[in-house]
């Protein structure tokens, strides 16, 4: 049972508006192998949703017929589960898309997935991987006894396959998420540690670190509500806010696309159930061949907050200088 969360669209969040859509995000459903703390989206095991085989042809068409779409980012809960997964990377790769996999890392150890690492490796697929610290304690309190040396194994069979090194061939990035109620720390910093870490005790290595706040909705938003947290963060990310990083939030120039088709301004929106709406109408993947969303309001609520707040934060990790962030440890324990 998830605590009741607090309605975040009544807000003063400033108005924002798109500039086009050159990243199409697509969530291809909510089943994981994992039940993360910080998961969003509440992904874990016994969900069933999932995009099915008629969604991703609308989807591919989509891309077809708009040949400003340049990167394909693939989410879920673990996209790699999604029985389509793999078409639709191969019908990407032939229009010549970049195509990023949101991968948890251990999804590669699991039982039928043996060669998926090969499989991404010979699309030349980016991967956005998962590792939410460097020490194994913080990781599997996180995500899950053995979540750690299952992420560290992966690690190292993408590293022999030539994902991380340094010419970028196969991008190879890892995430950092709090463990609790916090800001990140400044990314730069935080990429060293990271590679001199991995690199020394496990001779892991890879291109970028993204840091990532938590949103305070889903399943770190109950746990927040549970723990007497929520007002105290809510309020650590409206004072940390900086006009600044409007200019540079994802959804200026990404587009989010649900397991259903529909369209969101941003994944975060998606889970809140907060869609693009025409009238009384939500749209579809197969509206964009009719509607133009350039210069559009994105729709806002206070969970914005959580991408503007000291450093910022987006799909693509920090948006401000690493001097410039604000680190601040909310009033709350994690």
């Amino acid at each position: 049972m998830h605590a009741t969360l607090p309605l975040l669209e009544k807000t003063d969040f400033p108005v924002l508006q798109r500039r086009g859509v050159d990243i199409l995000q697509v969530n291809l459903g909510y089943r994981c192998n994992q039940s993360c703390l910080h998961c969003h989206v509440n992904a874990g095991p016994q969900r069933k949703e999932a995009m099915d085989a008629k969604t991703v042809a609308a989807l591919i068409a989509t891309l077809d017929a708009h040949r400003g779409i340049r990167v394909l980012d693939l989410t879920g809960g673990a996209p790699e589960m999604n029985p389509h997964f793999r078409a639709l990377v191969v019908a990407a790769r032939r229009r010549d898309l970049t195509v990023i996999d949101r991968c948890n890392l251990t999804i590669l150890e699991e039982p039928g997935y043996d060669d998926l690492a090969d499989f991404l490796a010979a699309q030349r697929v980016d991967i956005v991987a998962s590792l939410p610290c460097y020490l194994e304690q913080n990781v599997d309190q996180q995500r899950g006894k053995g979540s750690f040396a299952a992420s560290i194994k992966a690690l190292q069979r993408l590293n022999a396959l030539g994902y991380g090194a340094a010419d970028g061939t196969l991008k190879l990035n890892l995430v950092f998420n709090p463990q609790g109620p916090s800001l990140p720390p400044a990314q730069g910093p935080l990429e060293a540690t990271y590679k001199a870490h991995l690199g020394q005790h496990y001779g892991v290595v890879f291109n970028q670190l993204y840091t990532l706040a938590n949103m305070p909705i889903k399943r770190f938003g109950s746990l927040l509500v549970s723990r007497g947290c929520f007002d105290g963060y809510m309020q650590l990310l409206r004072g940390a806010h900086r006009d600044e990083n409007l200019e540079q939030v994802m959804c200026r120039n990404l587009l989010s696309v649900d397991w259903q088709g529909d369209l969101y301004d941003c994944d975060f929106n998606q889970q809140l159930g907060l869609p693009i709406v025409r009238g009384e109408r939500r749209l579809h993947l197969r509206d964009l061949a009719t509607q133009g969303l350039d210069g559009n309001d994105i729709r806002s609520a206070d969970h914005c907050y959580g991408c503007t707040a000291g450093q910022g934060s987006s799909c693509g990790g920090a948006l401000a200088d690493d001097a410039a962030a604000t680190v601040t440890a909310a009033a709350c324990g994690a």
